[in-house]
């Protein structure tokens, strides 16, 4: 056994809860096995370990984002909400969840929480809904991201108001109900603007 591999001091759970701090506080983009090794006070090749490869670390972290997401008797645009949601809990959730999912990796929470609410209101079609629900809510998200960190930096082009993402909560469900195609089970209601963001 390698001296560098210590299973008493570092699991696989371990090594993903300090990846999705190093998320939050580096965001996607510098986001890397050495930094994830250096907080772990460990070569990276110990990383290897517990995930063969970084695409793998990054559809655990993925997974972990979308885990928390309403199932049960939630309806439509509640689901869609709470997907949403999930995507802004972390610095760059959207584009880590949006990255992973386009090559295939990790699990299919969101999308099979979609399919789900979809069925259960009878809407016809509810698999191809669902895929199509989640392009757009994963597109959605990492737009409100991408305006949040551009502000944040000084970069983004505003017309005059404070707020970046105003109007988006509507415009976000006015999307799903279009997908949707009929009757949701919610009215839709006013939103708040995510409560977490690019920093």
């Amino acid at each position: 056994m390698s001296p560098e591999h210590n299973s008493a001091r570092h699991d696989r759970d371990g090594v993903a809860r300090v990846a999705l701090a190093l998320l939050d506080e580096v965001g996607l983009a510098d986001l890397s096995m050495r930094r994830i090794a250096g907080r772990l006070d460990v070569q990276p090749s110990a990383l290897y370990w517990h995930f063969s490869s970084k695409q793998e670390l990054l559809a655990e972290l993925a997974d972990r984002i979308t885990a928390g997401i309403p199932r049960d008797d939630a309806d439509v645009l509640t689901t869609a909400r709470g997907i949403r949601d999930a995507l802004f809990t972390y610095r760059d959730g959207a584009e880590l969840v949006l990255s992973t999912y386009a090559l295939r990796l990790g699990s299919s929470y969101a999308q099979t929480a979609l399919e789900a609410a979809l069925a259960r209101h009878g809407h016809a079609e509810a698999a191809d809904r669902a895929a199509a629900m989640l392009h757009f809510v994963l597109g959605h998200a990492t737009l409100v991201q991408q305006r949040m960190h551009a502000d944040s930096h000084g970069a983004a082009l505003t017309d005059g108001t404070d707020d970046v993402t105003a109007g988006l909560d509507r415009v976000f469900d006015l999307g799903v109900t279009a997908l949707a195609g009929d009757s949701l089970g919610a009215a839709v209601s006013p939103r708040t603007t995510p409560r977490h963001g690019p920093v």
